[in-house]
């Protein structure tokens, strides 16, 4: 009944307060204009901008320094221009540089430019401040593409465009060719679109210019856009996308694991092909549908320190198909690498007027699990089929304001998974904005305790983890209060989550709590300093299981400073930390966190992050003990070709009291890559893991000629340590093959 009548108020406030929204679009009538002018014809992308169409633009001038400065006069100029034709909208971009023996530029693959001198393109299609593009390029004319929502950025998106750059004694140019079939936007005849125009310059600091000027008292970056207008009449729809796939492979392992003397053995080879289609029959609404799809990964998972955790440990998506449409889905609710092995899959997503929606539904040949519990989860694949269901419906209100609701299912033989949920953000006084997302969900679990079978009990419900078939229901609740501001931020979080909520499509591990974490800090900007910002900040955190019992508390100061050279630093303590674990109240399990990271050249950067102090052990028979956790990297660039980085993770564990040693590892990873051109490189990944004794060795080329359009050809070896005379033997190996191409009407 609280719940009920709480969720009840929330919609009520929400609705109450969405009719003050309307006035952005108002205010996007006056904001100042970027003019794209319309072409005959088509322009040829060289770089140089030396079609003469380009004398036929309006253009404006980048005049703020919006970073490290703060809306002063811009130290490079900057002009850009905006044309269209019937198929593409071009920007054209003329970068001037004093020094322009230091511009940064590195050739490379897509998404690998954000340490180089490059200039980006924000764009509002539908001019609501809810989801944006982002189309960057480097000096090199290398791309990168992103998913702007509110202020979150996802580097995973990829659309089809073209580009090229050049450079020249007085800096550098760059052409976009944006398909506006690679666009959703309103179906309407008149179209007032939102833009930000950015030039990023690292050197001594790493500098931004802007064509309009940026408050940092503002928190809504696309709220300062300016207005890109003169587009009409713009052609849409129809537009099909096909991208079939071949591959084969061909693996092989030791015969017995137990002994490297029983030979390695391998298997006959194996082809594959599949592919899928895309129809967007109007700019604001796509169909996609895949078979037998190839969701394998030519870029391999880096290994995580899994030591001392009892938790699930989760990675980025990387598959092409998931993707597309996560700006819709930003919630641990949603995992898409739940989904494992489907057999086909489907989705739509598009927009009408103020309201998106979006759904997926994908069949599984092996199903994972994730079972979240109090102090541990359970995670495994199996050989279970499944069929999944994702559904989103997000109502906008104007200025990142919206109410939304998703529905997310997992139906199995005789057991499912149903999640439902309702999510809102509202923006007020400027500043602060009020968040929050909350569920219910129901669960029949498989009959069967030898797929899964667990002691676990699920709070005081009466519920255990074990696959024994019971029914039950789980709520779950989440809400942020928060205000971001130059100089005072502040946010409180308030989460609750029953013992027996299950989310079997999400990343959610942690069930049985009630949770306020608060977080505060203070920002300041010198002048004529080596320091650009700085700052100190306290969190706090109170955790509860739903029987009452004190979990957790934490009390946690920090600083932090951005320095020249590209320099930052962080640094925080655990002043109070108390955490009851396996019913034992452990207290002053104080230590220090520490992050710092340098990028003082284009030819090198570094960083080093770690914890040092005390850890509770983790085991049946919990204890604490002194140790440490830390990782650091460098990559060097000795030419704009050549990529050569290194990564080290340790951790490390002892006993207070008896300094026995618990544990003590280490992983080393290191990646090698020549790019011959902006579509093909070689690379070599080799990784170390002394917590499991196992070496791997990926080698792979790659040719890419655009996001979607690929040949990979590779081999993945495993090797185990297993001492003496057999040292390291061969495990696993794979070699493989793979060709994509798409084909675009």
């Amino acid at each position: 009944m609280y719940h009920s009548k709480l969720y009840c108020l929330l919609i009520t406030a929400i609705l109450s307060l969405s009719s003050l929204t309307y006035a952005n679009n108002k205010e996007n009538e006056t904001k100042p204009i970027f003019h794209a002018t319309r072409i005959s014809r088509s322009i040829q992308l060289t770089g140089k901008l030396d079609d003469l169409l380009w004398k036929e633009a309006k253009p404006i001038l980048l005049n703020y320094e919006v970073d490290p400065g703060e809306n002063t006069p811009a130290p490079q100029q900057t002009l850009a221009m905006a044309l269209y034709d019937n198929e593409n909208l071009y920007f054209g971009f003329r970068c001037y540089d004093t020094n322009p023996d230091q511009i940064r530029a590195n050739l490379s693959e897509r998404d690998k430019i954000w340490q180089d001198d490059y200039v980006i393109i924000v764009l509002d299609t539908y001019g609501d401040y809810q989801r944006s593009y982002e189309f960057a390029i480097n000096a090199f004319g290398v791309q990168g593409d992103l998913m702007r929502t509110s202020n979150n950025e996802d580097a995973s998106f990829d659309i089809i465009w073209n580009s090229a750059a050049a450079k020249n004694d007085s800096g550098w140019t760059a052409e976009f060719a944006i398909p506006f079939k690679s666009l959703r936007f309103a179906n309407t005849d008149e179209h007032n679109w939102l833009v930000h125009l950015i030039r990023t310059i690292p050197r001594l600091s790493r500098t931004q210019t802007s064509w309009m000027p940026i408050d940092k008292n503002n928190p809504s970056f696309m709220s300062q856009s300016g207005a890109l207008q003169g587009l009409s009449a713009l052609v849409s729809g129809g537009s099909i996308e096909i991208l079939p796939y071949a591959m084969g492979q061909q693996t092989g392992g030791l015969v017995d694991y137990d002994n490297p003397s029983s030979g390695f053995h391998n298997n006959k080879m194996k082809g594959r092909i599949g592919g899928g289609i895309q129809y967007s029959p109007s700019p604001d609404i796509s169909f996609d549908a895949v078979v037998n799809p190839d969701f394998s990964q030519v870029e391999s998972d880096a290994a995580q320190i899994s030591v001392n955790t009892t938790f699930a440990l989760y990675y980025p998506e990387k598959r092409p198909f998931f993707l597309t449409g996560q700006e819709l889905l930003q919630t641990p609710m949603y995992y898409s690498r739940s989904i494992n092995n489907p057999l086909g899959a489907g989705r739509v997503i598009g927009k009408s007027g103020s309201l998106s929606y979006m759904y997926l539904g994908a069949y599984d040949r092996n199903t994972p699990f994730d079972i979240p519990g109090e102090e541990e989860s359970d995670a495994f694949s199996s050989e279970k089929k499944s069929f999944s269901n994702i559904g989103r419906l997000r109502y906008d209100l104007g200025d990142e304001a919206y109410i939304g609701g998703m529905l997310f299912t997992r139906n199995l033989s005789n057991a499912h998974n149903y999640v439902a949920g309702f999510d809102w953000n509202y923006k007020f006084w400027n500043n602060w904005s009020f968040n929050g997302e909350t569920f219910l969900s129901n669960t029949k679990e498989q009959n069967d305790v030898s797929l899964f079978e667990s002691g676990r009990v699920l709070g005081s419900t009466g519920h255990t983890a074990i696959f024994d078939g019971e029914k039950y229901y789980g709520s779950g609740f989440h809400t942020v209060l928060s205000r971001d501001a130059r100089e005072y931020n502040f946010s409180v979080v308030y989460n609750d989550f029953s013992p027996t909520y299950q989310a079997y499509n999400g990343s959610f591990s942690t069930t049985n709590f009630r949770q306020v974490y608060t977080n505060q800090s203070y920002t300041i900007y010198p002048k004529d300093s080596f320091i650009d910002r700085g700052g100190v900040a306290i969190s706090s955190n109170l955790q509860f299981n739903h029987q009452g019992i004190k979990k957790e508390q934490l009390i946690q100061p920090s600083m932090f400073l951005t320095l020249k050279g590209q320099t930052s630093f962080e640094m925080s303590y655990l002043l109070v930390i108390d955490e009851r674990f396996r019913g034992i109240l452990f207290q002053k399990i104080n230590r220090v966190f520490f992050f710092i990271n340098s990028r003082p050249l284009n030819e090198i950067s570094v960083s080093l992050d770690g914890q040092l102090g005390k850890f509770i052990y983790r085991t049946s028979s919990p204890t604490i003990g002194t140790g440490h956790r830390f990782g650091t990297s460098i990559s060097l660039k000795p030419t704009s070709k050549l990529n050569i980085s290194f990564t080290y993770n340790r951790a490390r564990l002892s006993s207070v009291d008896t300094d026995e040693l618990f544990y003590d590892g280490n992983i080393y990873r290191s990646t090698v890559k020549y790019q011959f051109t902006q579509e093909m490189f070689l690379r070599a990944i080799g990784e170390y893991n002394s917590f499991g004794k196992m070496f791997t060795l990926y080698p792979l080329f790659s040719y890419k000629l655009n996001a979607f359009t690929t040949f990979y050809a590779g081999v993945t070896n495993d090797y185990y340590n297993y001492g003496g005379d057999d040292g390291f033997t061969t495990t696993d190996r794979q070699y493989f093959v793979k060709m994509q191409y798409l084909f675009r009407y």
